[in-house]
């Protein structure tokens, strides 16, 4: 797995490079933040995009770091959140991120982007490129920015998973909450050129069950499109401690509506961030970083590859290997 003496790991988004030709095809973007901190819950505030390289998805090399935080003042001059890379006709790279700046105390999370030509030196846009539209998303109020919880309480607009439809169009997925309420929705943009975005009402109603839908992905596996998303059970107010983890449900593509409170669990809460990587031959494997340890401890670091398929009744993804404890 991928795990760092001096770092925290935990959030990640995995790159094949097509132009690759040496074995080193796959790219791993990760969030982390330094164990010198002492509380890995301090890491929140201090993340910064690493990257390794891996010819398997399981043996990684450390290389350059991505992106920090930019300078002050900045959209994202606190700390640098989850995120998503994806290619366009021209072969640049165009990296997704979260930013949170410190003259909100991070309690604004915006969208910005940076682009590359070799997955290594990114040039940054100084300003976001998404934000909360408040005619269908729950966004900062000051007169409850203080509160301990609820809606409002800050402005959730966070993990963009960029996928691009048949007919060319991108499609943006990010963690939201419906206006108004502290409930999940499936947040929603699309741009014909990955710089101008258009955005749209959430793709989902607001959840019953999860008040937040945690590192949206997307992907098509054996012909059939699935949704994936992670909430623990603290962010579930009607379900049994320990019963949340990372979740999937099916989709009929890029754009198409999704209807959370059918989704099923996929693993536990030892895991979390689950995303399913394709190898250079067309197979598919599950990824996760260790939410926790045997003793409930986190644990962070980027597991080594695990079978994934659809379930028997093809309501979700199942994990196909992996301690038993992994297992939704």
């Amino acid at each position: 797995m991928l795990d760092l003496a001096d770092d925290w790991v935990w959030d990640f988004w995995v790159v094949a490079d097509p132009a690759a030709d040496d074995g080193t095809a796959y790219h791993l973007f990760f969030l982390k933040a330094p164990r010198t901190l002492g509380d890995p819950d301090l890491r929140h505030w201090h993340a910064s995009v690493g990257h390794a390289v891996s010819a398997d998805l399981s043996s990684w090399t450390r290389v350059t770091d991505a992106l920090d935080p930019q300078p002050p003042p900045a959209f994202d001059d606190l700390a640098t959140w989850t995120g998503s890379v994806v290619r366009d006709d021209d072969g640049r790279w165009w990296m997704f991120t979260t930013g949170l700046a410190q003259r909100e105390q991070g309690r604004v999370q915006r969208i910005g982007v940076a682009t590359s030509r070799d997955l290594t030196t990114w040039v940054r846009d100084p300003e976001p490129v998404l934000e909360a539209d408040p005619r269908w998303y729950g966004t900062l109020d000051p007169d409850r920015a203080d509160a301990p919880a609820g809606a409002g309480r800050e402005e959730h607009w966070r993990d963009p998973w960029v996928e691009r439809d048949a007919d060319g169009t991108w499609h943006l997925y990010a963690t939201a909450q419906g206006m108004g309420v502290e409930r999940g929705v499936v947040a929603h943009a699309v741009s014909d050129d990955l710089h101008a975005w258009d955005v749209l009402p959430p793709l989902s109603t607001p959840s019953a069950r999860f008040r937040w839908l945690e590192v949206i992905s997307l992907v098509e596996l054996d012909g059939r499109w699935a949704l994936l998303f992670s909430c623990l059970s603290d962010q579930m107010p009607y379900d049994e401690p320990g019963s949340g983890g990372v979740w999937s449900v099916p989709v009929a593509g890029p754009g198409a509506p999704v209807d959370v409170d059918r989704a099923v669990r996929l693993t536990s809460e030892d895991l979390y961030v689950g995303k399913v990587a394709r190898r250079r031959d067309g197979s598919h494997c599950f990824l996760a970083f260790e939410n926790r340890d045997e003793a409930g401890r986190f644990r962070g670091g980027v597991i080594d590859p695990v079978g994934i398929g659809w379930n028997a009744l093809g309501t979700g993804l199942e994990l196909r290997g992996g301690p038993a404890r992994w297992r939704g």
